[in-house]
């Protein structure tokens, strides 16, 4: 089921004790008038309104909201995965402890192909954080999936490269995730048939791998421009 709707209007519609997973892609809010490099050229950090911190009036309420929904939707041996960078992942990381949740593991999604650095003067930034976290005492995970990616217990840094040419034939979303990345975090820790909800969806790729996967899945996405991405890229899943 896909929602062209609030997030968080969505979700208190959704029935409690409901959902297996939920993976979240929230606002990181690094719109500031900034730049960066983008296939060689210099462009605008600024990924649209939706990301700029003067658009909501609390952005801390803002995020206790959609995660104790989120919290109230899932089933008790349930898990959430939420991502960011060190511009949200702090403040996602108290509001989540404060909510009930329990952290499992934060992964750091370490990227093969980063943009280069504009302004010589730091390190260059290569990766993001990904909070796994629980909502019960118990969860499942497939420990005999990860173990035999590599022939070895699976760490948490994941070296993986960011969405190709080909997952973007659609419409491109300024922070669309690999299929690469969802199939590693659906497949470790549900199983067939489960239900998947993701309430920032952008263009979709969490619903793309769920339904190649054989999983149900609940996407939710404000913008109609992405919305209408997501609706061309489901429809071609087999």
């Amino acid at each position: 089921m896909l929602y062209n709707e609030d997030c968080i209007d969505c979700l208190k519609r959704i029935k409690s004790y409901s959902i297996d997973m939920i993976f979240a892609d929230p606002p990181y809010f690094l719109s500031n008038d900034g730049l960066t490099i983008h296939s060689g050229r210099i462009v605008s950090v600024n990924k649209g309104e939706w990301d700029k911190r003067r658009n909501y009036q609390n952005i801390n309420e803002f995020t206790k909201n959609w995660l104790s929904e989120s919290f109230r939707v899932l089933k008790r041996s349930a898990t959430i995965w939420v991502t960011g960078t060190s511009h949200n992942i702090f403040d996602v990381y108290n509001i989540m402890k404060k909510t009930g949740f329990k952290i499992i593991n934060i992964i750091i999604w370490h990227k093969l192909d980063p943009p280069p650095l504009i302004y010589k003067n730091k390190f260059k930034f290569s990766y993001e954080f990904i909070i796994w976290a629980k909502k019960g005492k118990d969860h499942f995970f497939n420990y005999q999936y990860t173990y035999m990616l590599n022939n070895e217990e699976m760490h948490d840094v994941w070296n993986l490269p960011a969405v190709s040419m080909k997952e973007k034939i659609y419409g491109k979303h300024p922070t669309q995730k690999p299929e690469c990345l969802l199939e590693r975090i659906i497949l470790s820790c549900t199983k067939e048939n489960d239900v998947i909800l993701d309430p920032f969806m952008g263009s979709g790729t969490t619903c793309v791998v769920a339904k190649k996967f054989n999983r149900a899945y609940i996407g939710i996405e404000k913008e109609r421009e992405y919305f209408e991405i997501v609706q061309k890229r489901i429809i071609k899943v087999r």
